[in-house]
């Protein structure tokens, strides 16, 4: 064939050995910082709440290890633990993909929720997961996030929500989108009762829960670098057809043009909360 002609070919094939082969007794042993390179133990890591000690990157963090690096031991009492999310549109392996994320991360939805106490100071906590469906928000997300808030208001106790999310969740088509508009409701009832509700957004952060309670916090407080923002930077720069800063959508960029009010180390969350919490204790 005439485009052989211009085709290279290798000399000698190449057959892999037992050395290229990635041993299987390190996995999990060692983490890679992906901003810095340095090796270090996975141990060690998580004992600094999966932040690099060598130049500050934040991993992400479960729910359930969050939940035990903020709260005071044995204070969290979970609420809703059995709820999960239904295939209404049956959308094609959609609950298979549940399934799998529930034996994943031993989590039934992508976000939990209950009453617990931050240096004895009461509170009703969520916080969001990435590793289930990417933190995204279908029809059980929004019902636990509003349950929460109803629960904050019958206690009158704060409320304080880690936003961790892809966006909606398209597989629960407008039933998704419509969580928008009943979580930001059921804050606003918050608001007239005049309690306090405090939003930590993490990595990431984007689409339609960046749109609604994510950013309706009495303070909005992020962790560093995180991505945050509704549409995809390359929609953004086809929309309006220029370039963005190269930190765009990032937990500082938001803070310099005033969207958020601080952005707080994970190591120092636990005591900025409690700060917080102490300065609206009734």
């Amino acid at each position: 064939m005439f485009k052989d002609f211009f085709t290279k070919k290798r000399k000698y094939a190449t057959i892999p050995s037992e050395r290229q082969q990635p041993s299987k007794m390190n996995d999990g042993v060692m983490t890679k910082c992906p901003s810095c390179k340095t090796i270090v133990y996975s141990k060690e890591l998580k004992k600094n709440d999966n932040v690099c000690q060598s130049c500050g990157h934040h991993f992400p963090l479960g729910a359930w290890d969050r939940i035990q690096s903020l709260c005071d031991e044995g204070s969290f009492r979970e609420f809703d633990r059995g709820m999960t999310s239904v295939d209404p549109l049956s959308f094609p392996d959609y609950a298979e993909k549940l399934e799998k994320d529930r034996q994943k991360t031993g989590l039934n939805e992508a976000v939990v929720t209950g009453q617990a106490e931050i240096e004895s100071h009461p509170l009703i906590l969520g916080v969001m997961d990435s590793q289930f469906r990417m933190g995204s928000m279908g029809s059980a997300v929004g019902e636990k996030i509003a349950r929460a808030c109803e629960a904050a208001a019958a206690e009158e106790l704060p409320f304080v929500l880690f936003c961790a999310s892809g966006g909606a969740r398209m597989q629960e088509g407008v039933l998704s989108l419509m969580q928008m508009g009943k979580t930001s409701a059921a804050l606003k009832q918050l608001d007239r009762q005049g309690l306090l509700f405090i939003s930590v957004l993490t990595h990431p952060t984007t689409g339609g829960v960046s749109a609604s309670f994510a950013s309706l916090g009495d303070y909005n407080l992020a962790e560093p670098k995180a991505t945050i923002g509704f549409a995809g930077r390359r929609i953004i720069e086809q929309t309006i057809r220029q370039e963005l800063p190269e930190d765009f959508q990032t937990s500082e960029f938001l803070l310099e043009h005033g969207q958020l009010d601080r952005v707080v180390k994970r190591t120092e969350l636990r005591t900025t909360l409690a700060m917080l919490l102490d300065m609206h204790a009734s």
